[in-house]
């Protein structure tokens, strides 16, 4: 592992708002950075009362203010619901703002329901055209001749480009482009081995990439105690499963018994799709942490979770960064 680092959702928790789910952001990049974390995504989601980061290239600028060295970036912009040209304007202007600290992670799905999508993009285009969408997209940045439509600013920036996903579409894209590669497996873990291997099998040297270059993502929760980790990491159980019974809303409070709260058939789908996890104390995170790293050998890891109490949730990433320092060294 070559360096680790945080995705972060902007939640929105019951009994607060936007706002605060905004200024709990700033404030977790700031102790993320003084943690030692290399990078801090945020991700683009629609039509969520619990996510906060819609307009993810806002929050980026948001972040990027309030830190000085870590890269920032998305995780991911949805490719789908925009003109590459956007894309690269925005995320060309915090590259200006911020030089050398901007990324750009681009997902293919729409991170949303159907009905968002449709107002998001009003022309929903029956052809996958995701591919020549990202190659438009990294053009804009490139440096030498221009097109005809430039990016401004944006042109000569050279952004650095990932491919998300959860599938092997993604890590096919990824290896044929020459881009780097990061797996959702943090809510998708069944395909995660045959990504990476894929992956790396196919992988095409780029101009910007000699060799293979992938992330995975991973729950977090730590806590003094296990018991500590595990209630405050309910939260979260609870969120998905709302989620999956199609009544999303904002981070509920933990709860001490949280099968009591959930179908036994929902939270058992939760527990499965949040497999790929470290909870407990730094001791046991740490266990768990390097059980997975030796399995999959990532380049980076990108660590992610929701916790209601902000004062928790910072603790809880801040004692990751420690353990995540001990197993990178």
């Amino acid at each position: 592992m070559q360096h680790f680092s945080l995705l972060d959702l902007s939640p929105v928790p019951e009994d607060a708002g936007a706002g605060d789910a905004l200024a709990n952001t700033a404030d977790l990049a700031v102790a993320a950075e003084r943690a030692g974390y290399h990078r801090f995504w945020l991700a683009e989601h629609h039509n969520m009362p619990g996510i906060a980061s819609a307009a993810t290239a806002v929050v980026i600028g948001h972040v990027a203010a309030a830190t000085t060295t870590m890269r920032i970036g998305a995780g991911g912009i949805m490719l789908p619901n925009h003109a590459p040209l956007m894309v690269a304007e925005q995320f060309g202007t915090l590259a200006t703002l911020y030089p050398g600290r901007i990324d750009l992670g681009l997902g293919r799905a729409p991170g949303t329901d159907g009905a968002t999508a449709r107002a998001l993009r009003r022309n929903m285009s029956p052809e996958d055209s995701f591919p020549q969408d990202v190659q438009e997209l990294i053009g804009y940045f490139a440096s030498g001749p221009a097109g005809p439509v430039r990016a401004i600013p944006g042109e000569g920036t050279e952004v650095p480009v990932w491919i998300l996903g959860s599938s092997l579409y993604g890590a096919q894209l990824a290896a044929h482009f020459g881009l780097p590669y990061a797996f959702a497996s943090h809510f998708a873990p069944d395909l995660l081995d045959q990504a990476i291997a894929t992956y790396r099998a196919q992988f095409r040297p780029s101009a910007t990439l000699s060799a293979p270059h992938v992330m995975m993502a991973a729950g977090v929760c730590v806590a003094d105690t296990d018991e500590q980790a595990e209630v405050l990491r309910s939260s979260q159980y609870l969120a998905f499963a709302n989620l999956r019974m199609g009544r999303p809303g904002k981070l509920p409070h933990p709860v001490a018994d949280v099968a009591q709260q959930i179908p036994a058939p929902v939270l058992a789908q939760v527990k499965h799709a949040l497999s790929v996890s470290a909870t407990g104390t730094p001791e046991m995170v740490r266990d768990q942490l390097a059980s997975l790293l030796a399995r999959h050998q990532p380049d980076e890891l990108m660590v992610t979770g929701m916790i209601h109490d902000h004062s928790a949730r910072v603790r809880s990433f801040t004692l990751a960064g420690e353990v995540l320092s001990e197993l990178r060294a």
